[in-house]
């Protein structure tokens, strides 16, 4: 402890501040399924707008058409197609530190202290975190339409947390 005008600082060297993230030997965990049906909507969508712009008629018709409103068609196509591969972000990183979780929008990290398990209950279409005061959070990178991979996602990711909880 220092003091600097007044206030009481607490010092920590390296070795006392805790983790805040995975380390180089963390796991990956990543949704096969899902990876793979947001890649191929993603381009058939890209390929729907490519073909509606080029198919846009350049007569008169009644409505006027102009190479401006075939380039708008592609670049809403694209921004169909990136919210798509919003998709393919879920992944999770654990090591015997903790865990991050990398969904949709949001990443999380969660020192394996706080968590209470992983559970993936009947029914639910995703694995999840089990957190003190009967909170959790999603873990979308394990999917149950993954299967066997969802399984042994789950059996890694509880053997890290024993080993984390126990010390072994």
């Amino acid at each position: 402890m220092s003091e600097q005008e007044g206030h009481t600082v607490t010092e920590r060297t390296p070795r006392e501040t805790p983790p805040t993230g995975p380390g180089p030997d963390a796991v990956t965990l990543r949704p096969r399924a899902l990876l793979i049906t947001a890649w191929v909507c993603a381009v058939a969508i890209m390929i729907l707008f490519a073909v509606v712009a080029y198919l846009m008629p350049a007569e008169n018709t009644g409505v006027i058409f102009r190479p401006a409103d075939q380039v708008a068609m592609m670049v809403i196509g694209a921004f169909v197609a990136g919210g798509l591969l919003l998709m393919a972000r879920p992944r999770a990183r654990a090591d015997r530190a903790g865990i991050e979780v990398r969904n949709v929008l949001t990443t999380r990290w969660f020192p394996w202290t706080e968590v209470l398990g992983v559970s993936f209950p009947d029914g639910a279409s995703s694995a999840r975190l089990e957190l003190p005061d009967d909170e959790y959070h999603p873990v979308l990178a394990v999917q149950a339409v993954d299967r066997g991979l969802a399984v042994r996602h789950v059996r890694t990711l509880r053997d890290l947390h024993r080993a984390a909880v126990t010390g072994r």
